[in-house]
Formats: C-alpha cells, sequence, structure tokens
C-alpha cells in the first residue's frame, strides 16, 4: 500500500459516527496508530484528503501472484468429517453453502499469517487457514471477510449484478457501477460517484473494488445487510454471526452437519484484526473438533469472540439466474 501521509494534530472524522481518531504530535503516518476499529482505512484515506478518490487505497496483488482462486487445497468437506452420528444435508448446486464446502484448505496446521507476513499472536484458536490471499494491506478482517467469500461466490457464479455492499455510512457500492469507471468521492459524510477511471471488469479490478468496500464496510454496515434468523437451530452455511459496532465482529458459517435427532453443528471461518489470513476455527469447549453445537438462545463463545446464538443473521436471497 502507498505511503499516505497524515496531517497532525488534527481530528479526522470518519463515516461512523463514534470513530474520531485525534493524530498525536509528531505522528505523520497512517501506519503508525491511524486505526478506529473497524474503519482503518477510513481513517487513513481522509489522512490524504477530505474528498479523495478512494480507488487508491489497499490495491492487493496481481491474482496470479497468489493461489486463489485456484488453489490446489484440499476441500474443506473434504478434509473436516462431520460429527459422529451427524451427516452433511443436502443442497442444490451452485449455492453459497456448497460453495464454501469447498474452500480449498492449506495442508496441515500452517500459522495463520497477518498481511505484512508476520506470524499472529495467537496461534491456538484455528483448526486450518484457507488458502486464500489477504492482500498487503490491513483491510480484509472480520467483516470483510464474509464480505470477500460471498463476494468471489457472487463473482464466479456469473452474478455480478448481485455484488454490491453498503459502507458503514450507508452509501451503496456497486460492483457494476465500479467496473465501468466510476468511483467514490467522500466530502465530509457525503459519497458521490465519479465516472474517473476506464472500464474495468478484469478481476484485479474486482479485487480493487473489494479493497475500497473493506476500507468503507465494516460489522456495522455488515448487520444492516443481513436478515436475522429467527430460529437459530436452523442454522445454515453462508449465514453469519455478527455483532456490528466498534469493536465488532463476524464469523461465517461453512459447513453444517445434522443427527438423526436433527441436532445440527456447524463449522465457523473468520478473519480478525489486524487483517489475516481466514481460517478454520477450534470449538474451545471441544477437544480435537471444531465443530460447534446449535443452540436456540444463549452464548456462542468461539477463540476470540463471543456471540449470542441472536446474533445470527442471513444473507437476503439472490436474484441470479445460474
Amino acid at each position: 500500500m502507498r505511503e499516505i501521509e497524515c496531517r497532525t494534530s488534527e481530528v479526522i472524522m470518519v463515516s461512523h459516527p463514534r470513530q474520531v481518531y485525534q493524530p498525536q504530535p509528531g505522528e505523520s503516518r497512517c501506519g503508525q496508530g491511524c486505526y478506529a476499529g473497524d474503519a482503518m482505512v477510513v481513517v487513513c484515506a481522509f489522512c490524504w484528503g477530505v474528498a479523495a478518490v478512494i480507488g487508491a487505497v489497499g490495491v492487493s496483488p496481481d491474482p496470479a501472484a497468489h493461489p486463489w482462486p485456484n488453489s490446489s487445497g484440499q476441500p474443506l468437506e473434504e478434509r473436516v468429517a462431520p460429527p459422529p452420528g451427524c451427516i452433511r444435508g443436502a443442497q442444490e448446486p451452485g449455492r453459497f453453502g456448497v460453495w464454501l464446502g469447498r474452500l480449498p484448505l492449506r495442508p496441515g496446521r500452517p500459522p495463520v499469517n497477518l498481511y505484512d507476513g508476520r506470524p499472529k499472536v495467537n496461534q491456538e484458536a484455528h483448526e486450518a487457514v484457507v488458502a486464500i490471499d489477504v492482500g498487503r494491506s490491513d483491510l480484509q478482517q472480520c467483516a470483510d471477510a464474509v464480505i470477500r467469500l460471498r463476494a468471489e461466490w457472487l463473482w464466479e457464479r456469473g452474478c455480478e449484478d448481485a455484488i454490491a455492499f453498503h459502507f458503514t455510512s450507508g452509501d451503496l457500492a456497486r460492483w457494476t457501477t465500479w467496473k465501468d469507471g466510476w468511483r467514490p468521492r467522500v466530502s465530509g459524510a457525503r459519497v458521490t460517484w465519479a465516472a474517473t477511471a476506464r472500464p474495468d471488469g478484469s478481476y484485479a479490478a474486482f479485487r480493487r473494488y473489494l479493497d475500497t468496500v473493506f476500507a468503507y464496510a465494516g460489522s456495522l454496515s455488515l448487520s444492516r445487510e443481513l436478515d436475522r434468523v429467527l430460529d437459530p437451530l436452523q442454522i445454515e452455511p453462508g449465514d453469519v454471526f455478527v455483532q456490528g459496532g466498534s469493536p465488532g465482529h463476524a464469523v461465517l458459517v461453512v459447513d453444517v452437519a445434522e443427527n438423526a435427532d436433527g441436532v445440527r453443528w456447524f463449522l465457523l471461518v473468520q478473519s480478525f484484526m489486524p487483517a489475516q489470513e481466514v481460517h478454520l476455527l477450534r470449538n474451545p469447549a471441544t477437544v480435537g473438533s471444531p465443530w460447534f453445537p446449535a443452540s436456540a438462545s444463549g452464548e456462542l463463545v468461539t477463540p476470540e469472540w463471543t456471540f449470542r446464538f441472536t446474533d445470527l443473521r442471513r444473507f437476503p436471497p439472490v436474484e441470479c439466474t445460474w
């Protein structure tokens, strides 16, 4: 990511009303303390101009330089067996849950690395690491990983018109708008779009679009986009546990198995802060199993966050023919 000069001794407002950053005396770069929960790079973007073009933030590497989306990792559903006495439910081909079950996992149990290549401090939270890039910038954090996987599935299915996510400010960012050369500009709390780039529908352009969404979206905006699951016992692959806020967190349900009594168990993946490789979570309440049991209420304790089962949300149906 390009170095961004911050203006010292100036309060920089971001789209989330509770997130305000005050640069410290002598502080000059966004990489040094320019962080405000879900909106870390939102702050950095404002460092280089109130009306700056957001499209320059956090450009990811060329997809040909990393193993995604053509990874040779073992599919999750082949690597992780269902709990004893359980089977995976049948799903309609092409659905998000089917795609998630094919997520490639790196061999063994490698460490989870941060976006800058350093190992994450907590190496006890994961069961496996998903073979997908994290980018070169501190962007693809918790809600961003959910957005990334959802968007990658829609991209692969050819459902480009359905790829759209809200910024925390409430403004909608559509991939098709970006693809046509339009870029968002921010002035205070106001977001406008201007045709400032050439049309580009490549995967590299798609990743740049996602990086911008990561910069200006977060757990709060994601929670507003999803529908509440009224009965958490009916959890499905593709559902999301999310607590919107600053801080907030989100984890994605990537697999579900069910026993003869109808009791469901599920697997979770997450990214976290700082941006890090997406990884399959361990269940801290069990030994040797990453599966979590569904419940109608109460707490869901994950290695690095505690949700309530009432935090379960679901993406609205997609209007797309495949």
